[in-house]
């Protein structure tokens, strides 16, 4: 009988901590044309003559910062996360890893897949939360690769799993040792994207950002807008842990550039509580199932210090999900519901 092919995706991670290697990741990584959406002479204009050159030696002295003996925290937490999906799912599966951008590749893990014969293929895009920059990438990378492909098996792509019970439950579990009701305020805090990609999301053209709070309640009419399923992901980790309204708020980091982006930003709303007043902040970082640069370093130590210059105690970081034995056996769960 053959078996099941599960393809897991990540975004990616540069090989080593070198200049030339962090170059080579951000010059994929930007010149993805769902990344920075604008024309192609612009694009490779701004990421290869000025992105690229100038920021390249300063992300490799982050990425330093965080570099671990078993390498990229995100490579290394993505690994695993297949091996133990393996292991769980026996032997009807054959679970490989693709990074959308460098190493291990979509196309070799692809490649994989077929050379073992597998009768079907179930993409699954690790980000909870469906973007055009994220998932949609994958998704369209994989037909890419696929559609040159003389026999091409059944496949299935999984949207996004927001809201999947499971993966909220981790996550809670994750914050209760904490005990978030200690908290001056928790804050959920997601990667950003441009407002224009979430207008450009918007297929009736009627609904983002025409109102105030658009995004605040998942409806029918933005149920594929990131920033709404962002704060469904919020709302639903803060009724797990009876975390009031009044105490937590939806932010939005790592902004690019001078475009305004989704909003509040995670710093000024940081430097709003430490301004006036507030000590300890719980921070989630609910966009990503595996720690990496934008959680160990954005958030534990550069929003970290940035808090405690306004005379905060600290910030805590929820881990994320990790290789957490719950978080696989979720992840299984995942595959079958798929």
């Amino acid at each position: 009988m053959s078996k099941q092919g599960i393809l897991l995706v990540n975004l990616g991670t540069p090989d080593s901590t070198s200049v030339s290697d962090v170059r080579r990741y951000l010059d994929e990584f930007l010149m993805d044309e769902r990344v920075i959406d604008m024309n192609a002479f612009g694009r490779t204009l701004l990421v290869k003559g000025i992105i690229v050159p100038f920021r390249g030696p300063k992300s490799a002295k982050i990425y330093r910062k965080v570099w671990t003996e078993n390498g990229s925290p995100l490579l290394y937490y993505s690994i695993r996360q297949k091996e133990l999906l393996q292991q769980k799912l026996g032997g009807d599966y054959y679970v490989e890893l693709g990074m959308r951008y460098q190493n291990p590749s979509i196309a070799s893990a692809l490649e994989k897949l077929k050379a073992a014969g597998v009768s079907s293929i179930k993409v699954i895009s690790l980000f909870p939360q469906y973007a055009s920059a994220t998932t949609g990438s994958v998704h369209q990378k994989v037909m890419e690769i696929v559609s040159r492909w003389q026999t091409i098996p059944d496949i299935s792509f999984l949207n996004s799993f927001h809201d999947h019970p499971g993966m909220i439950g981790v996550f809670a579990e994750n914050a209760q040792k904490y005990q978030p009701e200690t908290f001056d305020q928790v804050i959920f805090s997601f990667h950003g994207l441009p407002q224009r990609q979430l207008i450009k999301a918007d297929d009736s053209k009627r609904h983002c950002l025409q109102s105030p709070g658009c995004c605040s309640v998942l409806t029918e009419a933005n149920k594929f807008c990131y920033s709404a399923q962002c704060h469904h992901t919020a709302r639903l980790i803060a009724e797990r842990l009876s975390i009031p309204k009044e105490k937590y708020t939806v932010t939005f980091q790592s902004r690019l550039g001078k475009d305004p982006w989704a909003q509040p930003y995670t710093s000024e709303v940081i430097h709003r509580l430490g301004t006036n007043g507030a000590k300890r902040l719980l921070v989630f970082s609910p966009a990503f199932v595996a720690d990496c640069l934008e959680t160990l370093y954005e958030i534990a130590q550069e929003y970290d210090l940035e808090f405690k210059a306004l005379g905060g105690e600290g910030i805590q970081l929820v881990e994320s999900l990790n290789d957490n034995p719950r978080w696989i056996e979720v992840l299984s769960e995942i595959v079958s519901e798929a």
